[in-house]
């Protein structure tokens, strides 16, 4: 079985929502599209650069999937060339143009089709995708979750754990990287269990 790694940007309020651009994702009356663009350093690119060299397929929401599509066949660059070599699958209920080389569809049973999809592949990447992501979170579906935190609070936005979100222990895979404009990694794998509680007012004894 491949590993399955969410690759996201968020805020500090947890907003991953249209980091890219203005016209990424307004749903909602989004004013801050493209709230990470100023912040981007040769940290945050480098190590982004260093994860999509390790890929070997892509899974992708359809607004994510349109919106690549539309970049990437027509850049010229080794992260330009990785996305474009490798397979992508598309996560969606309607009827995508899957023009981008390399695309097909996902069925109807999303949940399936991905554990399908990781078991093909060593390293399958989902990049951005929020509402795709909030299902894999639910469904407890991925192995490695890369959160780039920024020093940005925006108030409002698609979060990538809303409320209501299912519970769940997370452990830190390896120290944070931090980017000179304030960006900080975070890389965590799923624990599988529930988050555990105690009690701060007993000591260890139990008293």
């Amino acid at each position: 079985m491949g590993r399955l790694h969410i690759d996201l940007f968020v805020t500090l309020d947890g907003v991953a929502q249209a980091p890219g651009g203005p016209e990424e994702d307004p749903s909602g009356g989004f004013p801050f599209g493209g709230w990470q663009a100023p912040l981007m350093d040769d940290v945050v690119g480098r190590e982004v650069g260093a994860g999509i060299a390790d890929m070997d397929a892509l899974l992708l929401g359809r607004r994510t999937y349109d919106i690549f599509a539309a970049y990437w066949p027509h850049q010229d660059n080794d992260i330009a060339r990785q996305l474009n070599a490798v397979p992508k699958y598309v996560a969606s209920r309607g009827t995508p143009d899957l023009g981008w080389s390399g695309s097909s569809l996902l069925g109807p049973d999303v949940v399936a089709e991905v554990r399908a999809v990781r078991d093909r592949h060593e390293s399958t990447h989902v990049i951005g995708s929020i509402d795709f992501v909030q299902t894999l979170l639910a469904e407890r579906l991925f192995d490695v979750l890369t959160l780039w935190v920024y020093p940005v609070v925006l108030g409002q936005g698609k979060k990538v754990f809303p409320d209501g979100a299912r519970p769940s222990g997370l452990t830190l895979l390896e120290p944070p990287v931090a980017g000179s404009a304030g960006a900080v990694m975070l890389r965590y794998a799923p624990t599988g269990d529930d988050p555990a509680t105690g009690d701060m007012t007993r000591d260890d004894d139990g008293t």
